[in-house]
């Protein structure tokens, strides 16, 4: 049975049906890759609400509609029209609302099955990658790339990122790379693989498992239809990776990263040096502070300290000029470089004291 809720003047980009104790939630800007807007998260957070004690809702489940992908992030226009006309405090409030909708993800009392088929990032790992049950497909593409729009990963981004194996969180951070669904896997983003059109099976197997453990949810689903992942290439790069991102700080990373032997590394220290450099100093103290704290609740606290810090910086309206408006990939960062950072500025800002 389809159920909608008015969210405004716009048409209705959150698709909502319930049918045999299956609660499903379609992101529904196809065109957008599924962007997050206000109103979406608002719907997002109000049908999980009403479904928290719904005797009719077992299991809920996230998906995308089109074939591009499950999400692919927050609205970065919305983004860069808030903070270049003064209304940075109007997009701080409507992140507190994303985070807290993670956070409900994160704790629902319900199994919460994501299926990030084709591109997840940003704003869609904040959803898809704190559900319980987080299914990839062999064409899945998920990442948190916003050192390269001048930006700190957030919606719980660093705290998945301060979890993953080894230094691989750092990498993944300051490259702002993409994962395959293997990496994926093996980055604690997701769980387990079912082929690109299983998914329907996927949700026909649903009703029979109402009642079980989100765990038990999951291996149940991957004993019927998960399959193998593409190889996990970061596995190969374990060495290198975790010499070169435990040094101190970013030019020490990168100091490291020009000395190693493997080819990879000098492509990370291309990747790193194209990225704001505020920003790739600040995700690098984000994610250790994550790391050693490995709660949600505090990494998504302090990433909303990060958010207000850095969107009172030129570097997040510059780099989404570049990268996204004018997609001139030309970003002029300020400060240029490395040496004109003030760490202790940043551990003030993310600092909760």
């Amino acid at each position: 049975m389809a159920e909608t809720r008015a969210t405004g003047a716009q048409e209705d980009h959150v698709l909502v049906d319930v049918a045999d104790g299956i609660g499903l939630l379609t992101l529904n800007r196809p065109r957008q890759i599924n962007a997050l807007t206000r109103p979406m998260v608002t719907e997002l957070t109000y049908r999980l609400e009403a479904w928290r004690e719904d005797p009719g809702v077992g299991i809920v489940v996230l998906r995308g509609a089109g074939d591009r992908g499950f999400c692919a992030g927050g609205d970065i226009l919305a983004f860069h029209t808030a903070i270049t006309t003064g209304k940075q405090h109007e997009f701080l409030s409507f992140l507190a609302e994303e985070f807290q909708l993670d956070g409900i993800i994160a704790t629902y009392p319900k199994p919460v099955v994501a299926l990030m088929d084709g591109l997840c990032m940003g704003g869609g790992v904040g959803l898809a990658g704190h559900a319980s049950v987080r299914i990839v497909t062999p064409r899945s593409a998920i990442g948190m790339p916003e050192t390269h729009i001048g930006y700190s990963p957030d919606v719980g981004g660093t705290h998945l990122l301060g979890l993953a194996p080894g230094r691989l969180g750092e990498h993944l951070a300051l490259t702002a790379s993409t994962m395959g669904a293997g990496d994926a896997i093996h980055a604690g983003f997701a769980d387990f693989c079912v082929a690109a059109e299983g998914f329907e099976d996927v949700l026909a197997a649903l009703p029979d498992l109402i009642g079980l453990p989100a765990a038990d949810v999951a291996v149940a689903l991957e004993i019927l239809h998960g399959v193998p992942a593409p190889a996990a290439q970061l596995v190969a790069d374990a060495a290198w990776i975790d010499e070169a991102y435990a040094a101190a700080d970013v030019p020490a990373i990168l100091e490291r990263l020009d000395a190693s032997p493997f080819p990879g590394a000098a492509g990370a220290a291309a990747a790193v040096r194209a990225n704001s450099p505020l920003a790739t100093q600040t995700a690098l103290q984000a994610v250790r502070a994550a790391r050693e704290d490995a709660h949600l609740p505090s990494a998504l606290a302090r990433e909303l300290r990060v958010a207000d810090y850095l969107m009172k910086h030129p570097d997040l309206p510059e780099g989404i000029r570049a990268q996204i408006i004018d997609k001139d990939r030309a970003p002029r960062w300020s400060p240029p470089d490395h040496a004109g950072v003030d760490a202790a500025e940043i551990a003030a800002a993310i600092s909760s004291s």
